[in-house]
């Protein structure tokens, strides 16, 4: 089985991903990383030097070649992977795939981005938490359409690691 993990910037994807693996004895692949071996470059020199829209297409086309893998996998896929390229209905309508969505708070999320910004391009130049805030709602109003089309939701505000990890399981099995 594949489990596809979605979700906003700092939903936990990658961290949880890793620890859900970890649990269920799956392998565990993070989607730009994925695409970073494969280009032999960054995901932000990608975006530099070839353009978001070559990124989008590699990307399609990456998860498209992970989702017919018959291994037992959890994937973080970037937070605007759903959103472009029909990724989300490749994921909704693969076979022996279960999507799911982490659902933080644009609260959460902001307090979270605003230590992290330095390491992602997308929000950099973002100066306080308020702002932070808005720029997330923002984005989420266009991307939950997406995202809410997953096939299991899991909040994760105010959770550990470890309590989200076994509302996962206890969801999945």
């Amino acid at each position: 089985m594949i489990i596809v993990l979605i979700g906003y910037m700092a939903s936990g994807k990658t961290s949880l991903g890793k620890k859900l693996a970890e649990k269920l004895n799956y392998d565990f692949i993070d989607l730009d990383d994925f695409i970073e071996e494969k280009e032999k470059s960054s995901v932000s020199e990608v975006f530099k030097t070839k353009g978001e829209i070559y990124f989008r297409k590699q990307e399609s086309f990456y998860l498209k070649e992970l989702l017919k893998d018959n291994s037992n996998i959890i994937l973080s896929v970037g937070g605007g992977t759903p959103c472009y390229s029909n990724n989300m209905e490749l994921i909704l309508n693969a076979d022996d795939v279960t999507s799911i969505y982490l659902k933080a708070s644009i609260s959460t999320l902001a307090s979270k981005l605003i230590k992290k910004k330095a390491k992602r391009p997308l929000i950099a130049h973002i100066e306080t938490e308020e702002a932070m805030e808005e720029f997330i709602g923002k984005h989420l109003f266009e991307r939950i359409p997406f995202y809410s089309q997953a096939e299991i939701k899991v909040i994760v505000d105010n959770k550990t690691k470890d309590d989200i990890v076994e509302d996962i399981i206890l969801e999945l099995f």
